[in-house]
């Protein structure tokens, strides 16, 4: 999203491996202890502001910005009808199965693989019907695609084959080669394709 909106920003790469997102510095700004989280010393009426949750953190930066948050009501409602689907199913369901994937990877026990597989193939399922006749989940490019692409960007590690999608398929390339998105996943540099 920061790429895309052209917001000046600066990286600070946490060490997940050393828990350092749990510690005492960091959960003052995100109790919950997770990444994302943003600090903007230029927020509204040049307060700062501190968000963490990646929904909140893509609406604040869209409105921002003036940027993927339609104005029009209908489009709005449609963009966070697809963006709250991203925060409540696409993410969870992806990151309970990258979790019992990596389990099962590491030989430990995974007994919740099969069920999580199969959510993850019917939220799939809602997205390919929401992406029928359409370019993107809403009117155009939005922060609802910017929310629910990185988690499809991980479809191979959980062994979904999207040319059994050709909506999402078709749908994840086209995002897939903007600019600003192939920039984005280079923060930090990665040597995994899509």
């Amino acid at each position: 999203m920061l790429e895309e909106s052209g917001l000046e920003y600066v990286v600070r790469p946490m060490a997940l491996d050393k828990m350092e997102q749990k510690e005492s510095w960091y959960l003052q700004l995100n109790p919950n202890g997770r990444i994302p989280c943003i600090v903007d010393d230029q927020g509204p009426k040049k307060d700062r502001v501190t968000l963490f949750e990646s929904g909140a953190i893509l609406m604040y930066l869209a409105e921002k910005s003036g940027q993927f948050l339609p104005v029009d009501p209908a489009a709005r409602l449609e963009c966070l009808k697809w963006l709250f689907f991203a925060s409540g199913h696409v993410t969870h369901t992806g990151l309970a199965l990258m979790w019992q994937v990596r389990q099962r990877d590491k030989l430990q026990p995974h007994p919740s693989l099969k069920l999580w597989q199969t959510e993850n193939a019917r939220v799939y399922g809602v997205l390919e019907h929401g992406l029928k006749g359409r370019d993107y989940l809403s009117f155009d490019y939005s922060i609802a695609d910017i929310a629910t692409w990185p988690w499809i960007y991980r479809h191979k590690i959980v062994g979904i084959n999207l040319d059994k999608f050709p909506n999402i398929k078709s749908w994840f390339y086209r995002i897939g080669d903007r600019p600003a998105v192939q920039r984005g996943m280079q923060i930090p540099p990665r040597d995994d394709e899509f």
